[in-house]
């Protein structure tokens, strides 16, 4: 470094740009004050996490429209005006801060843009529109905020809540605005933009507002890989929580794969209780049998079910080792599938993570192959106000049926006891836990049998057995079902009902959980 030559620029942390400095923020001012002082505020753009684009009506040509960037960003907090396009929030709900700049700030008139104190401090004061309200830029680097004040300064809203710790906070709703710790920076010490910034100083610069052009053109391209890198980040993550579902998918299959190999076990057991009956009663919970399947016919402990009476429990046994044999045929494809999924979704996540790969393309990717979930997207400012949560999610059978599926253990009694009249259906997994199902049915007609089975199907898709191939499903009018005293949330007991043996069909699964045959979640 020569002799003189000034030692602070543009600030720094590695190779990110944190911040402009105290000179070169009072430069921009300088600039943009004479274009914005008197433009009427037209909308206002929260570009979230930390960024703001303010857009004002020209005063000279109020048909065009200049585009203030505020950025709180804590890794390149900066002003300028916006030349290039920029990508709008996705959707999602904004936080209040943005929701009150948006109802509050659009039609008012900037009345002064001025630096305060010389400090990297930017002051946006409006008229017009009731109540003083002004709009102040900490522009602090890492501790860099975007605060509303009212009409004597005080603290109305701010876009980055105050750190609970111990101490006198300096940023409170409600009290007067207190400038940051410190003195400002000696202004001779520090660059100017286009000393900071010589090689895009270098390009050929528009005639109005060349400062805040150059910032522009210097930061962008840095915050632009900034978000891409964000985005892949979050893509990958995204995909790391499929493959976790998909892994524990693939271990209950073993699981399962590891079950039904004991099928002819079973099948044995339920022989030896059949050639035993006279040592059976009901009320045991086990029995001791020479094991006529083994080797040195040893000795076999049985467990029953003491509910039972011999038959049943011989007959238990058997149809056990029928189901076993029959998921054992249907497994394999199930493994198959599931195998294909982990590959498909493990190639994906080393394309996200792959650096010349598009974060935002791989994920349309993703979702057209069914890989991922689409994002949610919606305009919170077009949204109407939120219904009462209900304790169910609604879904349409084949012939218009209101179809209800409990959320949570607690909203399955509070759907069962309370959401539904005695004579709906009512459906739920014979061999797990799950979501309570009731199909709405007319007084007097009997329910379509069609739309049981969808009914059923969503029960299996709502419980532990999702993916399963077959499945058993207690069914039966909801004046059946019962609660039993001081009984944990979702249990219940049923006085009549059948079992319902299902073959899922994906193609039935599809057509109720589509977006057109929804009608609420």
């Amino acid at each position: 470094m020569e002799p003189g030559q000034r030692t602070l620029g543009l600030q720094r942390r590695g190779r990110a740009v944190l911040s402009l400095n105290a000179r070169q923020i009072g430069e921009l001012v300088a600039e943009l004050a004479p274009l914005l002082s008197g433009a009427e505020l037209r909308d206002v753009h929260p570009l979230p996490p930390r960024d703001l684009l303010l857009v004002f009506a020209e005063c000279d040509d109020p048909a065009r429209v200049l585009r203030l960037r505020l950025a709180a960003d804590p890794d390149a907090s900066r002003l300028h005006l916006q030349h290039g396009r920029v990508r709008r929030s996705a959707g999602g709900p904004l936080c209040p801060f943005f929701r009150r700049l948006i109802d509050e700030l659009p039609g008012r008139s900037l009345r002064r843009l001025q630096q305060v104190r010389g400090d990297r401090l930017v002051l946006l004061e409006f008229s017009g529109g009731g109540e003083r309200r002004a709009l102040l830029a900490e522009l602090t680097g890492r501790h860099a905020n975007l605060l509303l004040l009212g009409p004597r300064d005080e603290l109305v809203d701010l876009l980055v809540p105050a750190p609970s710790r111990k101490g006198d906070p300096r940023l409170i709703v409600g009290r007067p605005w207190r400038a940051p710790p410190g003195s400002p920076p000696i202004e001779k010490s520090l660059a100017t933009v286009a000393q900071a910034l010589p090689a895009v100083a270098e390009a050929a610069l528009p005639e109005r507002a060349p400062l805040s052009w150059l910032v522009e053109a210097h930061f962008l391209p840095q915050v632009a890989e900034r978000e891409r890198d964000r985005a892949r980040r979050t893509l990958v993550r995204r995909i790391e929580r499929k493959l976790d579902r998909a892994r524990s998918l693939a271990r209950g299959l073993a699981r399962r794969v590891a079950a039904c190999e004991t099928a002819e076990r079973v099948r044995q057991d339920g022989e030896l209780l059949l050639a035993h009956l006279a040592r059976l009663r009901r009320g045991l919970d086990s029995v001791e049998l020479e094991d006529l399947y083994s080797d040195g016919s040893p000795s076999r402990r049985i467990p029953l079910d003491p509910r039972l009476d011999p038959q049943g429990n011989a007959q238990r046994f058997f149809d056990r080792a029928r189901k076993l044999e029959r998921s054992r045929a249907e497994l394999p494809e199930e493994v198959t599938r599931v195998e294909q999924r982990i590959a498909d979704l493990e190639e994906l996540r080393a394309r996200a993570e792959d650096t010349c790969e598009d974060a935002a393309a791989l994920d349309a990717v993703g979702v057209e192959a069914g890989l991922l979930d689409a994002p949610q997207q919606a305009d919170p400012r077009k949204r109407p106000p939120p219904a009462p949560r209900l304790p169910y999610r609604t879904f349409t059978g084949c012939a218009g049926s209101e179809i209800r599926v409990g959320r949570s253990a607690r909203d399955n009694d509070a759907l069962t006891f309370r959401h539904c009249r005695g004579n709906d259906l009512w459906l739920h997994t014979a061999e797990a836990p799950g979501s309570h199902v009731v199909l709405r049915t007319a007084r007097g007609v009997e329910p379509d049998p069609e739309e049981v089975l969808d009914a059923a199907h969503l029960a299996v898709h709502f419980s532990p057995l999702r993916g399963a191939g077959r499945a058993d499903i207690h069914v039966a009018r909801r004046k059946q079902v019962h609660k039993p005293r001081g009984a944990p949330a979702g249990l219940v007991t049923l006085s009549g009902g059948r079992n319902l043996a299902v073959r899922v069909q994906p193609h039935r699964l599809e057509r109720l959980l589509s977006p057109d045959r929804t009608a609420k979640d």
